[in-house]
């Protein structure tokens, strides 16, 4: 039986040693509780390395790198004050591939911080379920903290052979994404898109602004379904407006399918309980066997800039680690494999106030995350790139245009080698 503490009397020493690699729930199921007890007693803890997915909350600061050290997948969110000022360690690899990392003890996971919903003997993990459980698997020690504000999602029940060594009650809600409001170009953007989604698609959406404003944009399709490894605010509105039913789904029929709740309290309630939502895996959300099953999967992406023969970096710009690789290429392949499928990469065309082209002749760093060959669709407020097919010339010529009309002259005759030799 796990042993119980109250927030008052934890005391990590117990626990964590100096030189342990600690692996933190992300986004909505970090333990709130737990990692702001790491970050106040990290002196008294030595020198120790943890691992993060994307962070809302801002739990971790720069401040903290006197005795903590980051690894983290993703620089989304609250990471970013972290990768600013270079403190974050990147591990680059497809989200598909993070179980086995740490089932194989590729990546060190001593001890692993939880959050729990639910009750002893039935807990649920609730917001998601991701690497953490491989990582619990062989950690040495397993912490939780649990509050009656966790859903108990379907599909996320707590596995049997997951051993807690001791439980903190507490009564603290969980970190939220809330989707900021978006400008004219992620309008424009996400209407484009609807245009290019068949009725009965299958969707996948990565995070952010972009997301939501499709998904606001899809309310008259209809027979729509969902497996993806994210869920956010925006399936509850298209669910309530009957486009998301995944009547014809050929597996998981009637049922929506995701990794990670990344929202809101109002999703948080959506998914308490409804069997219409299950969480899984990775190497089911992600996995390259399962997508090629569901016809007309649509994966929808975003990046921070594309180059004109159609490669994407979703990273890095400048020298600093901003993105991640995340689920982006697994789900390219899973659309290519499917029937009927697509794969949508979404940008607006500029940054920094409209001064810096995010369609670009070559790509920042020199940092690849999607490849050419695997590019189907790029889109930006100013249009839609099929590539699928053609010719490095050809890219270019669809390419071009899709930037700011200021940046066009530029990137032509930076691809005008190209561009001759496709004549």
């Amino acid at each position: 039986m796990s042993e119980e503490i109250s927030v008052d009397a934890l005391d990590l020493t117990r626990w964590i040693r100096s030189g342990d690699h600690v692996v933190v729930g992300q986004g909505c199921g970090e333990p709130l509780s737990l990692t702001e007890a790491l970050a106040a007693q990290r002196a008294k803890l030595g020198r120790v390395r943890v691992f993060l997915g994307p962070g809302f909350a801002g739990t971790f600061a720069p401040a903290h790198a006197d005795h903590l050290a980051f690894t983290a997948y993703a620089a989304s969110g609250s990471n970013q004050a972290l990768a600013r000022a270079g403190l974050i360690d990147p591990l680059p690899c497809h989200y598909s591939e993070l179980p086995s990392l740490f089932a194989e003890g590729r990546q060190r996971a001593d001890v692993v911080l939880l959050l729990l919903g639910g009750a002893p003997g039935r807990y649920f993990l609730g917001m998601g379920v991701d690497y953490a459980i491989e990582a619990a698997r062989r950690a040495r020690v397993v912490l939780a903290e649990w509050s009656p504000l966790v859903p108990e999602t379907p599909g996320s029940e707590l596995p049997a052979d997951l051993r807690i060594d001791a439980v903190v009650k507490s009564e603290r809600p969980p970190a939220t994404l809330k989707t900021p409001p978006l400008g004219p170009a992620e309008s424009a953007i996400a209407r484009r898109i609807a245009e290019l989604v068949p009725e009965g698609a299958t969707l996948e959406l990565g995070i952010g602004a972009l997301p939501d404003a499709v998904l606001a944009m899809l309310g008259d399709h209809r027979n729509l379904g969902l497996h993806s490894g994210m869920v956010g605010d925006g399936v509850v509105d298209l669910t309530e407006k009957g486009a998301l039913t995944n009547a014809l789904k050929p597996i998981d029929r009637g049922v929506s399918i995701g990794g990670l709740l990344f929202g809101t309290r109002r999703l948080f309630d959506f998914a308490h309980r409804n069997r219409h939502l299950k969480l899984m895996a990775p190497g089911y959300t992600h996995g390259h066997q399962v997508l090629r099953q569901l016809p007309r999967f649509t994966a929808i992406n975003s990046a921070i800039e594309a180059d004109l023969t159609g490669q994407v970096n979703g990273e890095s710009l400048g020298g600093s680690f901003v993105g991640a690789v995340g689920g982006q290429v697994d789900f390219l392949r899973g659309a290519a494999a499917s029937a009927g499928g697509r794969s949508i990469i979404a940008l607006p065309a500029t940054a920094k106030g409209g001064r810096v082209s995010r369609i670009v002749a070559k790509l920042a760093d020199a940092t690849v995350t999607s490849l050419r060959s695997d590019m189907d669709v790029i889109v930006t407020e100013h249009g839609v790139a099929e590539l699928k097919g053609l010719s490095l010339a050809e890219r270019a010529r669809r390419m071009i245009p899709l930037a700011a009309p200021q940046f066009r002259e530029e990137l032509e005759r930076a691809a005008w080698p190209m561009l001759e030799a496709g004549e």
